[in-house]
């Protein structure tokens, strides 16, 4: 595939992103009735760019090369494993160096949000199909003790769904198979315990012996804070558990804003996922209680739109606001949770991920050094609008809701009411939260 490559006086031909180059609706998915995928998306597959086939079909890989591994992706979880993809969809390798066995990721727990355009992403890299995903066919947004609501829906941006909802073993489970479907490299139990610098390769160190490589991606753990990152604690823990209803949910996710912290219920299978957003002492005395007392403060907080009827174990995960401030540096790049760590208010950490790892796939395709510096200029620069765009909206919706202020409950209730009277606004949310702001 080496005609396939572009150079660097292609800056300006870029392909496009899979909803690039119309209004950005790409395949169409299943009906927002039901509640996983099937196999009949196949045949809505579209391809790569500059590949003749679809996504789902077999990879064409470049060949191993033990003297220079080029590319060294540090993490093998859904970030790090869709990178591998992406690259192998267009010709290119990279080893993954994972500290944990293989298929851990097949155990994560938590709950993603899928925006659409991570859905056409997925297709193309060829999983989508294997992936357990529930639709979202609408969000409806209030604020709890105040006036003020407003409903975003597919139907209304003529598209399939507005998202999907999938655990993150699943999305885990589709890309593992993948990678050891299209025989791409992957050493488990392989923790890199320091990276040595070097003027054309950094030098990778693990417990058992060492690798060279001209470009090393950081795509496990969290942004490290220090004067290269920006952080905000925002005090507050997320409860995370799965409630059953007494009425079908209809595929509709709730935001709710309280006083105590943003409130989400998303349709997952029959279920729906909660992610209860409040004080940090607050959420380990929630995830305490007692089911029937977890309910009723779920319920009071909820409002009385759905009634809720069981409750699953609850989890807390701390949050905070932490961001690298430019994603690469000597031959590196950071991706996914270790380039920034967002509040879960707005789903949009994985989709951004996803968004970071297709731009850097393109980027790295261009010339023969991965990790010289104008080319990691290109991607930072490629990613600044959307990437800083993405962080501002989700660190702004979790000030501006979770203020106690009189005149900040007034000042949501005229934004909630301005977006149910005004579609073109509404449309701008919506496609924001689905596509991400680009930058091209």
């Amino acid at each position: 595939m080496a005609d396939e490559y572009h150079s660097a006086s292609d800056a300006n031909q870029r392909h496009p992103l899979p909803w690039e180059g119309g209004r950005g609706e790409g395949p169409r998915g299943p009906a927002a009735g039901t509640s996983q995928n099937s196999a009949s998306d196949a045949s809505q597959s579209h391809p790569l760019p500059r590949e003749g086939g679809r996504g789902e079909g077999p990879l064409q890989v470049g060949p191993a090369d033990d003297g220079d591994e080029g590319i060294a992706i540090v993490g093998g979880g859904p970030a790090g494993m869709a990178l591998a993809l992406a690259l192998a969809r267009q010709g290119g390798r990279a080893r993954i160096y994972e500290a944990r066995e293989r298929g851990a990721a097949r155990a994560d727990p938590r709950i993603l949000a899928l925006s659409h355009g991570s859905r056409q992403i997925l297709e193309w890299l060829g999983v989508w199909r294997a992936i357990a995903a529930t639709p979202i066919a609408a969000i409806h947004v209030s604020q709890q003790g105040g006036f003020g609501r407003t409903r975003l829906s597919a139907a209304e941006q003529g598209l399939p769904a507005l998202g999907y909802v999938a655990t993150a073993a699943s999305v885990g489970a589709a890309l593992d198979d993948a990678l050891a479907a299209a025989d791409l490299p992957f050493r488990q139990h392989a923790r890199v315990d320091r990276v040595e610098p070097g003027r054309e390769s950094l030098r990778l160190v693990t417990a058992t012996d060492e690798a060279v490589a001209r470009l090393v991606v950081y795509a496990e753990g969290m942004v490290a804070a220090g004067t290269a990152a920006v952080t905000r604690d925002y005090g507050q823990s997320a409860v995370i558990c799965r409630a059953r209803t007494t009425t079908v949910h209809g595929n509709v996710a709730h935001e709710r804003f309280t006083a105590q912290g943003p409130l989400a219920l998303l349709p997952i299978g029959a279920e729906l996922a909660v992610v209860y957003t409040c004080p940090r002492d607050e959420a380990e005395r929630l995830a305490a209680l007692a089911d029937a007392a977890f309910l009723a403060r779920l319920q009071e907080h909820f409002g009385t739109r759905l009634r809720f009827s069981g409750v699953s174990e609850r989890q807390v995960y701390p949050l905070t606001l932490c961001y690298r401030k430019s994603p690469v540096a000597d031959r590196s790049v950071w991706l996914g949770n270790a380039a920034q760590t967002l509040h879960p208010v707005a789903g949009q950490g994985f989709n951004l991920a996803l968004r970071d790892a297709w731009e850097l796939a393109r980027c790295l395709m261009d010339g023969e050094d991965p990790g010289d510096a104008p080319r990691l200029a290109r991607y930072a620069a490629a990613r600044r609008t959307d990437r800083m765009a993405t962080i501002g909206f989700t660190d702004g919706l979790v000030r501006l809701f979770g203020s106690d202020l009189p005149l900040a409950s007034l000042g949501r209730g005229i934004g909630l009411l301005a977006l149910d009277l005004l579609p073109p606004a509404r449309a701008f949310i919506a496609r924001r939260m689905i596509f991400g702001a680009r930058a091209w």
